[in-house]
């Protein structure tokens, strides 16, 4: 499922030390050297083996190509996390639907008050290694969830993530975000949970 045809995302936004702006293909070393410095948690956020050791920037680029195809079809969104000067890539965050297929295929546990269809977009991120010590996840947690929440046309939105994924789940429980659903996808191994 991909967002209405008329659909407008925003575009970023620009903090005090980072900015959030839609991939480009021309990020592609920037992005490679991030997801490489960081495999060992993307592999538990991606619940794959996913970047190998041997995973290539041309192998990169091929996963960038998909994903702005994706932004340009409104399928889904990919942001990327640049240091203001554009010249050290920071992270990414994801934003889709709440029917795409891995989420439509869950089977969904409410941890509050809340129904899963008042939702109809997911929020996922991630930040590279080298900028969780200065809390940068956190800064990005409360900024794109303020963002999503004044700037989107949406309804609701749901930040997700790995319940396996411990460092950013206790991250995210230390904020002002809720333990809201659980979601079981047959095809992963860790559920996923999602934040309001």
């Amino acid at each position: 499922m991909a967002f209405a045809e008329n659909f407008v995302a925003p575009p970023g936004f620009n903090a005090d030390d980072y900015l959030i702006r839609p991939l480009r293909v021309t990020d592609n070393q920037l992005d490679y050297d991030a997801v490489m410095e960081s495999k060992e948690f993307l592999r538990i956020w991606e619940q794959s083996s996913w970047p190998e050791d041997d995973f290539t920037a041309e192998a990169n680029l091929q996963d960038m190509q998909k994903m702005v195809q994706r932004h340009a079809n409104r399928h889904s969104f990919g942001y990327t996390l640049m240091n203001l000067t554009e010249t050290e890539c920071y992270g990414c965050i994801y934003i889709a639907p709440t029917d795409v297929s891995w989420l439509a295929n869950s089977q969904v546990t409410p941890l509050a008050d809340a129904e899963w269809s008042d939702f109809d977009t997911s929020v996922s991120f991630w930040v590279r290694q080298s900028q969780l010590a200065n809390g940068l996840d956190r800064r990005v947690l409360d900024s794109v969830h303020v963002w999503m929440s004044n700037d989107w046309p949406i309804r609701r939105h749901a930040i997700m993530t790995v319940e396996q994924f411990d460092q950013q789940v206790t991250m995210i429980d230390s904020s002002d975000l809720q333990r809201a659903f659980r979601l079981v996808d047959p095809k992963d191994a860790s559920p996923s949970l999602a934040f309001i």
